[in-house]
């Protein structure tokens, strides 16, 4: 199952940033188990979201013509939990940008307070082994994220 850990953009910067919300509701099934009585959204998950905005802005560098995959977290610090009912806010700077991948730093904050930072790395398949293992489909930007990024370019920066 694919999940989406951001719910839409509220700002996107073509090769430059992007900021992304998610509204952590206690219907959601991560809350359900993790954990009962005490709702914490698991740092993994708060990472994916991270992940999910910066490779948006990754893939859009190059109009989504490279497979993009996270290829390391080289370094997250998470300064607090983040609890059902609150509204992430993923900022997504990019640092680096190659024809084998690039480097972004990204900051997750609710409200004013900082809940984590990290420096992601993301790689670009090599289309001749990609095509081989999973055909001319982007896998990675297919359906819902693509339709994110469409309504975050009707976003008009300040």
């Amino acid at each position: 199952m694919r999940w989406m850990w951001i719910d839409r953009f509220t700002e996107f910067n073509s090769r430059k940033s992007a900021t992304a919300v998610k509204n952590l509701s206690r219907a959601e099934d991560i809350f359900r188990d993790h954990f009962p009585g005490w709702p914490v959204m698991p740092a993994t998950l708060i990472l994916e979201g991270l992940a999910q905005t910066g490779g948006i802005l990754v893939g859009e560098a190059h109009d989504f013509k490279e497979k993009v995959v996270l290829a390391k977290i080289a370094k997250a610090r998470f300064h607090r939990e983040a609890l059902a009912g609150e509204q992430l806010t993923y900022t997504a700077e990019l640092l680096d940008l190659r024809a084998e991948g690039a480097t972004i730093a990204g900051t997750v904050r609710s409200g004013d307070e900082l809940v984590a930072e990290a420096e992601i790395m993301f790689a670009h398949l090599d289309q001749a082994r990609s095509q081989q293992m999973f055909g001319e489909h982007n896998f990675v930007f297919s359906g819902e994220l693509k339709k994110l990024l469409g309504l975050a370019k009707l976003i008009k920066p300040n």
